[in-house]
């Protein structure tokens, strides 16, 4: 008997990742896992508001990627909301981001350098360790008749914000150490966890991570002045882009790194 899925954007409070949630309500009929640090019924008003879709569909779920102990309650709330016995993730965006830009080795500090990999690379590593057990396997029977009529991949997903400034290969301009070590580390969690979704899913599953250029949020606004206007994106356009890869770049792109065009970028 075919599962039923269901996907997920974490956290989902403002920004990309509530646009997400917004775009995965609006283009499947599917039910969507979203979660924030605070404020939960306002971050569903948020993500709904506007939307011509059944708010049943939605659940928000209070979730830290800095405190563990919150995954784990998240995780087994899910567990109780969609039982392993009837249901799978099939498609996860978690996208946990800051950034403490540092021009020069003296302008590091340490208080927000360990910030920065706690949000950005601990935090995913956590959301993997909790949520892929929700995954398929190699024994999980997919409903691809439902799944081509949605606009999803042919394959569940796990994707990782990542940053084009990750790349050790294309990195010629230096600066933002602790953010570039950040986005690097996230980079190899994506291989790596992919090499495991290799032998424990098969074809079934794969993870990637994700570039979605200047988005005009919080993270970014201080560089926005820096961008050319045809490069600085909303969070809804960068949203459906992302979307659009993911369901795009199949078996062959599993553990790499894409960017909002769906070009590879190397590591």
């Amino acid at each position: 008997m075919a599962l039923k899925p269901w996907l997920l954007a974490t956290p989902a409070s403002r920004g990309i990742g509530l646009q997400l949630a917004r775009r995965l309500l609006k283009t499947t009929d599917l039910p969507v896992v979203a979660t924030a640090r605070k404020d939960l019924d306002e971050s569903k008003a948020q993500i709904l508001d506007g939307l011509d879709v059944e708010p049943h569909r939605l659940s928000v779920l209070h979730l830290d990627v800095t405190d563990e102990s919150t995954i784990s309650s998240a995780s087994s709330r899910i567990r109780d909301l969609f039982p392993s016995s009837s249901h799978y993730l099939h498609l996860a965006f978690c996208v946990p981001g800051i950034l403490h830009p540092e021009k020069s080795p003296s302008q590091i500090s340490y208080a927000n350098a360990l910030e920065t990999y706690k949000i950005n690379t601990l935090g995913p590593l956590l959301l993997i360790k909790h949520f892929s057990p929700f995954l398929p396997r190699k024994s999980t029977t997919l409903p691809p008749d439902l799944l081509s009529s949605l606009s999803l991949p042919a394959q569940a997903v796990f994707a990782i914000m990542s940053a084009r400034v990750g790349s050790i290969t294309d990195n010629s301009l230096g600066g933002w150490y602790s953010y570039r070590a950040s986005k690097a580390g996230v980079n190899q969690l994506v291989k790596t966890f992919d090499v495991g979704l290799r032998q424990s899913a098969g074809d079934k599953a794969i993870s990637v991570a994700l570039h979605p250029g200047t988005v005009k949020t919080g993270l970014s606004k201080e560089f926005w002045g820096n961008v050319r206007k045809e490069k600085l994106f909303s969070a809804e356009w960068a949203a459906e882009r992302l979307c659009e890869v993911v369901k795009g770049v199949g078996l062959e792109g599993r553990g790499m790194c894409w960017d909002w065009e769906g070009k590879e970028i190397p590591p």
